[in-house]
């Protein structure tokens, strides 16, 4: 779900700049907005009223074709779609520190192994934010579209899964 905070013309410029980025979805991405929440306290919390940073998130979708799908399916019966990757928009427009860069770990999930926990961290006055993702190798390859930035308020984290190629 999308935390909302009182808007301004500001925040929708970040917004509408993140979603300019991510471009139109395409017919294999859907919206992934699901947070997990965290139980932390901050060391700055007297200090700045902790909030959610406002986030977009998508997931990839898409049909592997290896050579089982490729016998027991075609195109007017296609196997099941699977998750291929994620793209994360985090706008993080009020930072405190602007210098500070907002970054990510990945944890493991303690009740399901097939899902990591993905944290994101940025500092004051943003709460950290997690999310489920699959627990599956990233390809950190520009090629295959990885992308980690943190760019004029937007935190972006782009990525796509490894393909395993069958080889005798």
């Amino acid at each position: 779900a999308v935390v909302s905070t009182q808007s301004t013309g500001r925040d929708l410029n970040v917004e509408e700049r993140g979603l300019a980025l991510m471009g139109d979805a395409t017919e294999d991405e859907e919206l992934f907005n699901c947070d997990i929440q965290l139980d932390t306290t901050y060391s700055w919390a007297d200090k700045y009223k902790p909030r959610k940073p406002r986030f977009y998130n998508r997931v990839h979708t898409g049909y592997e074709w290896n050579k089982y799908n490729q016998t027991h399916y075609d195109q007017d019966n296609p196997p099941p779609k699977i998750v291929q990757g994620y793209k994360f928009n985090i706008f993080y427009q009020d930072l405190i520190d602007p210098t500070s860069t907002p970054t990510y770990k990945l944890k493991k999930c303690p009740e399901d192994k097939d899902f990591k926990i993905l944290t994101i961290s940025a500092g004051p006055p943003y709460e950290d934010i997690a999310f489920k993702v699959l627990n599956r190798e990233w390809e950190y390859s520009n090629r295959y579209s990885f992308k980690s930035q943190y760019s004029q308020g937007i935190f972006q984290l782009w990525f796509q899964f490894k393909r395993y190629r069958y080889r005798r």
